[in-house]
Protein backbone atom coordinates (compact mmCIF):
# COMPACT_ATOMS: atom_id res chain seq x y z
CA UNK A 1 0.00 0.00 0.00
CA UNK A 2 0.97 3.24 -0.59
CA UNK A 3 1.49 6.09 2.02
CA UNK A 4 -0.07 9.49 0.94
CA UNK A 5 2.29 12.36 0.63
CA UNK A 6 3.07 14.49 3.94
CA UNK A 7 1.21 17.30 3.68
CA UNK A 8 2.83 20.84 3.05
CA UNK A 9 1.23 23.39 5.01
CA UNK A 10 1.16 27.03 2.97
CA UNK A 11 0.74 30.48 4.24
CA UNK A 12 -0.86 32.43 1.39
CA UNK A 13 -0.05 36.68 1.86
CA UNK A 14 -2.22 38.45 -0.73
CA UNK A 15 -4.21 41.75 -1.25
CA UNK A 16 -6.28 40.73 -3.74
CA UNK A 17 -8.87 38.11 -2.55
CA UNK A 18 -9.53 36.96 -6.21
CA UNK A 19 -6.10 36.07 -6.80
CA UNK A 20 -5.80 34.39 -3.19
CA UNK A 21 -9.38 32.61 -3.67
CA UNK A 22 -7.55 31.39 -7.43
CA UNK A 23 -4.10 30.24 -5.35
CA UNK A 24 -5.92 28.47 -3.38
CA UNK A 25 -7.77 26.33 -5.40
CA UNK A 26 -4.84 25.53 -7.48
CA UNK A 27 -2.64 24.82 -5.04
CA UNK A 28 -5.67 22.68 -3.32
CA UNK A 29 -5.65 20.58 -6.30
CA UNK A 30 -1.92 18.85 -5.79
CA UNK A 31 -1.93 16.21 -2.83
CA UNK A 32 1.10 16.96 -1.41
CA UNK A 33 0.09 20.77 -0.63
CA UNK A 34 -2.48 22.36 1.40
CA UNK A 35 -3.02 25.99 2.33
CA UNK A 36 -3.97 26.91 5.62
CA UNK A 37 -4.70 30.25 6.09
CA UNK A 38 -5.07 33.63 4.00
CA UNK A 39 -3.59 37.06 5.41
CA UNK A 40 -4.26 40.10 3.03
CA UNK A 41 -1.02 42.48 4.88
CA UNK A 42 1.99 42.46 6.69
CA UNK A 43 0.21 43.27 9.73
CA UNK A 44 -2.10 39.66 9.41
CA UNK A 45 0.97 38.07 8.30
CA UNK A 46 2.76 37.30 11.53
CA UNK A 47 -0.22 36.29 13.81
CA UNK A 48 -1.52 34.22 11.40
CA UNK A 49 2.12 32.34 10.93
CA UNK A 50 1.50 32.24 14.72
CA UNK A 51 -1.25 31.02 14.77
CA UNK A 52 -1.20 28.35 11.48
CA UNK A 53 2.27 27.30 11.35
CA UNK A 54 2.53 26.86 7.82
CA UNK A 55 5.91 25.37 6.30
CA UNK A 56 6.12 27.45 3.16
CA UNK A 57 4.31 31.15 3.16
CA UNK A 58 3.52 32.10 -0.23
CA UNK A 59 3.80 36.06 -0.34
CA UNK A 60 3.04 38.47 -2.75
CA UNK A 61 5.57 41.96 -2.81
CA UNK A 62 3.04 44.76 -3.02
CA UNK A 63 1.03 44.59 -0.53
CA UNK A 64 -1.03 47.79 1.38
CA UNK A 65 0.38 48.34 4.36
CA UNK A 66 4.39 47.36 3.16
CA UNK A 67 6.37 45.12 1.17
CA UNK A 68 6.19 41.22 0.72
CA UNK A 69 9.86 41.85 2.49
CA UNK A 70 8.38 43.21 5.43
CA UNK A 71 6.25 40.64 5.70
CA UNK A 72 8.73 37.74 5.38
CA UNK A 73 11.44 39.31 7.78
CA UNK A 74 8.58 39.67 10.29
CA UNK A 75 7.83 36.16 9.89
CA UNK A 76 11.38 34.85 9.88
CA UNK A 77 12.12 36.70 13.01
CA UNK A 78 8.57 35.14 14.56
CA UNK A 79 9.46 31.58 13.29
CA UNK A 80 12.93 30.50 11.39
CA UNK A 81 11.54 27.41 10.30
CA UNK A 82 9.04 29.49 8.08
CA UNK A 83 10.30 29.42 4.18
CA UNK A 84 9.53 32.16 2.00
CA UNK A 85 8.30 32.07 -2.02
CA UNK A 86 7.56 35.36 -3.18
CA UNK A 87 4.84 35.28 -5.86
CA UNK A 88 4.92 38.86 -7.47
CA UNK A 89 4.29 41.04 -10.49
CA UNK A 90 7.26 43.16 -9.76
CA UNK A 91 10.35 42.16 -11.86
CA UNK A 92 12.70 44.75 -10.42
CA UNK A 93 16.51 43.97 -9.19
CA UNK A 94 15.21 46.58 -5.99
CA UNK A 95 12.57 43.60 -5.00
CA UNK A 96 14.40 40.34 -5.88
CA UNK A 97 17.31 41.85 -3.53
CA UNK A 98 14.85 42.89 -0.78
CA UNK A 99 12.75 39.27 -1.27
CA UNK A 100 16.37 37.77 -0.97
CA UNK A 101 18.34 40.25 2.17
CA UNK A 102 14.58 38.80 3.72
CA UNK A 103 15.36 35.29 3.77
CA UNK A 104 12.88 34.25 0.44
CA UNK A 105 13.94 31.11 -1.08
CA UNK A 106 12.71 31.76 -4.30
CA UNK A 107 10.68 34.73 -6.17
CA UNK A 108 8.40 33.57 -9.15
CA UNK A 109 6.52 35.83 -11.40
CA UNK A 110 2.66 36.08 -11.11
CA UNK A 111 2.89 34.63 -14.71
CA UNK A 112 3.96 31.02 -13.70
CA UNK A 113 2.11 28.52 -14.05
CA UNK A 114 0.50 25.83 -11.74
CA UNK A 115 2.96 23.46 -11.72
CA UNK A 116 5.44 25.93 -11.87
CA UNK A 117 4.65 27.29 -8.71
CA UNK A 118 4.30 24.02 -6.95
CA UNK A 119 7.40 23.03 -8.04
CA UNK A 120 8.68 25.79 -6.45
CA UNK A 121 6.86 25.19 -3.04
CA UNK A 122 8.11 21.70 -2.89
CA UNK A 123 11.33 22.74 -3.53
CA UNK A 124 11.70 25.48 -0.94
CA UNK A 125 9.79 23.30 1.65
CA UNK A 126 13.18 20.83 1.17
CA UNK A 127 15.47 23.43 1.86
CA UNK A 128 16.45 24.48 -1.40
CA UNK A 129 17.19 27.79 -2.56
CA UNK A 130 15.22 28.60 -5.99
CA UNK A 131 17.36 32.03 -7.00
CA UNK A 132 20.39 30.51 -9.08
CA UNK A 133 24.08 32.56 -7.94
CA UNK A 134 24.25 33.53 -11.21
CA UNK A 135 21.18 35.47 -11.12
CA UNK A 136 21.51 37.08 -8.03
CA UNK A 137 25.76 37.92 -8.72
CA UNK A 138 24.13 39.82 -11.87
CA UNK A 139 21.58 41.45 -10.17
CA UNK A 140 23.68 42.64 -7.58
CA UNK A 141 26.06 43.61 -10.52
CA UNK A 142 23.52 45.64 -11.93
CA UNK A 143 22.38 47.07 -8.03
CA UNK A 144 25.79 48.76 -7.65
CA UNK A 145 26.43 49.97 -10.89
CA UNK A 146 23.08 51.53 -10.24
CA UNK A 147 24.05 52.94 -7.07
CA UNK A 148 27.49 54.56 -8.45
CA UNK A 149 25.82 56.22 -11.23
CA UNK A 150 22.90 57.49 -8.87
CA UNK A 151 25.66 58.74 -6.55
CA UNK A 152 27.87 60.18 -9.67
CA UNK A 153 24.60 62.38 -10.81
CA UNK A 154 23.83 63.74 -7.12
CA UNK A 155 27.17 65.05 -6.66
CA UNK A 156 27.16 66.51 -10.57
CA UNK A 157 23.98 68.73 -9.45
CA UNK A 158 25.32 68.99 -6.12
CA UNK A 159 28.33 70.90 -7.85
CA UNK A 160 26.00 73.42 -9.27
CA UNK A 161 26.45 76.91 -7.50
CA UNK A 162 23.18 78.39 -5.71
CA UNK A 163 23.07 80.99 -8.70
CA UNK A 164 23.38 78.22 -11.53
CA UNK A 165 20.61 75.89 -9.18
CA UNK A 166 18.30 78.94 -10.37
CA UNK A 167 18.81 79.36 -13.60
CA UNK A 168 18.96 75.50 -14.58
CA UNK A 169 15.50 75.97 -12.80
CA UNK A 170 14.19 78.25 -15.05
CA UNK A 171 15.44 76.56 -17.64
CA UNK A 172 13.53 73.67 -16.95
CA UNK A 173 10.44 75.90 -16.75
CA UNK A 174 11.10 77.05 -20.66
CA UNK A 175 12.97 79.85 -20.25
CA UNK A 176 15.34 81.15 -22.38
CA UNK A 177 18.87 83.19 -21.66
CA UNK A 178 16.90 86.42 -21.94
CA UNK A 179 13.79 85.48 -19.91
CA UNK A 180 16.30 84.55 -17.33
CA UNK A 181 17.90 87.13 -17.29
CA UNK A 182 15.16 89.48 -17.09
CA UNK A 183 13.74 87.33 -14.38
CA UNK A 184 17.01 87.50 -12.18
CA UNK A 185 17.86 91.36 -12.90
CA UNK A 186 21.43 90.04 -14.25
CA UNK A 187 22.65 90.88 -17.59
CA UNK A 188 22.45 88.33 -20.35
CA UNK A 189 25.80 88.19 -20.36
CA UNK A 190 26.24 87.04 -16.70
CA UNK A 191 23.29 84.33 -17.52
CA UNK A 192 25.49 82.84 -20.70
CA UNK A 193 28.57 82.36 -18.42
CA UNK A 194 26.15 80.59 -15.93
CA UNK A 195 24.75 79.01 -18.71
CA UNK A 196 28.41 77.45 -19.56
CA UNK A 197 29.00 76.58 -15.99
CA UNK A 198 25.91 74.04 -16.01
CA UNK A 199 26.94 72.28 -19.25
CA UNK A 200 29.98 71.78 -18.02
CA UNK A 201 28.87 70.52 -14.59
CA UNK A 202 26.30 68.58 -15.99
CA UNK A 203 28.21 67.04 -19.25
CA UNK A 204 25.36 68.39 -21.16
CA UNK A 205 26.31 69.54 -24.96
CA UNK A 206 23.50 71.61 -24.93
CA UNK A 207 20.87 73.67 -22.63
CA UNK A 208 18.32 70.78 -23.74
CA UNK A 209 20.12 68.05 -22.49
CA UNK A 210 20.83 69.61 -19.76
CA UNK A 211 16.87 69.97 -18.85
CA UNK A 212 16.61 66.12 -19.43
CA UNK A 213 19.65 65.57 -17.22
CA UNK A 214 17.83 67.35 -14.64
CA UNK A 215 14.58 66.01 -14.72
CA UNK A 216 16.42 62.19 -15.50
CA UNK A 217 18.44 63.22 -12.05
CA UNK A 218 15.86 64.42 -9.84
CA UNK A 219 17.30 67.76 -9.96
CA UNK A 220 15.44 69.82 -6.52
CA UNK A 221 16.58 73.50 -6.84
CA UNK A 222 17.14 75.67 -3.43
CA UNK A 223 14.68 78.41 -3.39
CA UNK A 224 15.32 82.22 -4.17
CA UNK A 225 16.25 82.50 -0.29
CA UNK A 226 18.95 79.43 -0.10
CA UNK A 227 20.92 80.74 -2.87
CA UNK A 228 22.99 83.19 -0.46
CA UNK A 229 24.26 86.95 -1.85
CA UNK A 230 25.30 87.76 -5.57
CA UNK A 231 28.30 85.12 -6.78
CA UNK A 232 31.77 87.51 -6.88
CA UNK A 233 31.23 89.39 -10.20
CA UNK A 234 28.15 88.99 -11.10
CA UNK A 235 26.61 91.71 -12.44
CA UNK A 236 22.92 92.88 -12.38
CA UNK A 237 20.57 94.42 -15.23
CA UNK A 238 21.80 97.70 -13.19
CA UNK A 239 25.48 97.29 -14.70
CA UNK A 240 25.12 96.79 -17.72
CA UNK A 241 25.12 99.84 -19.69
Amino acid sequence: MISPPELITVLLVEDHRAVAEGLWALLDDYDDLTVVGWADSVAEAVPMTVELSPQVALIDYRLPDGTGAEAAARIRAQDPAVVVVFLSADTSDAALLAAVEAGASGYLLKSAGGDEIATAIRAAAAGETLIPARTLMEVLARHRESARRTAQQAERLESLTGREQEILALMTQGLDNRAIADRLTISYATVRTHVRGILEKLDARSQLEAVAKAADWDFHPVTPDQAGPPEPGAASAADVP
